[in-house]
């Protein structure tokens, strides 16, 4: 079992910047790609940004290149999203997620942006 914390939500106006936080715990041996997710109201949930640790890529939803970056802190199992330059349409609940032998879903954080 892997438990996966989200932190770092928020509301910002647009042009502004937040990063989250996803704190691993639990059999994160087991993980090969760890991710970040969201859901608009309304919308399925989209893959935003993912690193994988195999190949050693990572990559990005088109709407979000340029501006958002995905990082790890492997001392503290801890994955980042630094979201810059955010926009209305990032509006949404940020979800991380880890895939590997199982996969796992943190419990979501609230991101607002306004216009």
């Amino acid at each position: 079992q892997v438990h996966l914390v989200e932190s770092g939500g928020g509301l910002v106006q647009a042009g502004g910047s937040l990063k989250l936080s996803c704190a691993a715990s639990g059999s994160i041996f087991s993980i090969d790609v760890m991710g970040w997710y969201r859901q608009a109201p309304g919308k399925q949930r989209e893959l935003v940004a993912a690193f994988t640790k195999s190949t050693g890529s990572t990559n990005y939803t088109d709407s979000v290149k340029g501006r958002f970056t995905i990082s790890r802190d492997n001392a503290k199992n801890t994955v980042y999203l630094q979201m810059n330059s955010l926009k209305p349409e990032d509006t949404g609940v940020y979800y991380c997620n880890a895939a590997g032998l199982g996969e796992y879903w943190g419990q979501g954080t609230q991101v607002t942006v306004s216009s």
